[in-house]
């Protein structure tokens, strides 16, 4: 592991949309300011982080093979592939480092489809219903966790 803790964050489908999509449920915040907030929150951790969002499970998948070697932790909203995505949960399996699953809805409080994530077993722990808060504790978690190893 190098000197800074390197964490991959993961956006899945939709949150492209984030701020404009359901703002009852999502809120009006945008994805370009929780990873701006995500950015100025692992800097000031000395923490290095590498950003991605896609609408396609694939090139999701992709990004986590690709970057197994880099990251040191992943944190990871799978969007709607958090109850769908058998080759999602493998591969973050695969990657073999610490995982910290995120949703800014309370996912146990919606949708009965909801409710069953096939990320979280695989993950340290699940934050949800914060809105981007979410995000900045998932974060704080990974360094956390990261910083015990």
């Amino acid at each position: 592991m190098s000197s800074a803790i390197r964490i991959l964050v993961v956006h899945g489908p939709n949150l492209n949309l984030l701020g404009d999509r359901e703002p009852e449920i999502y809120g009006r915040v945008t994805l370009e300011e929780i990873d701006t907030g995500l950015r100025a929150r692992a800097g000031a951790a000395s923490a290095e982080l590498e950003i991605c969002q896609s609408n396609h499970e694939g090139v999701i998948i992709d990004v986590l093979h690709e970057r197994r070697e880099w990251a040191d932790g992943i944190l990871i909203n799978p969007g709607g592939l958090t109850h769908t995505s058998v080759a999602l949960r493998d591969a973050l399996v695969a990657f073999g480092r610490p995982v910290v699953e995120v949703h800014l809805s309370n996912i146990h409080a919606r949708e009965d489809f909801r409710r069953e994530s096939l990320i979280s077993e695989v993950s340290l722990g699940v934050i949800s219903g914060f809105g981007p808060q979410s995000y900045e504790l998932g974060l704080d978690a990974l360094l956390h966790a990261l910083a015990r190893d």
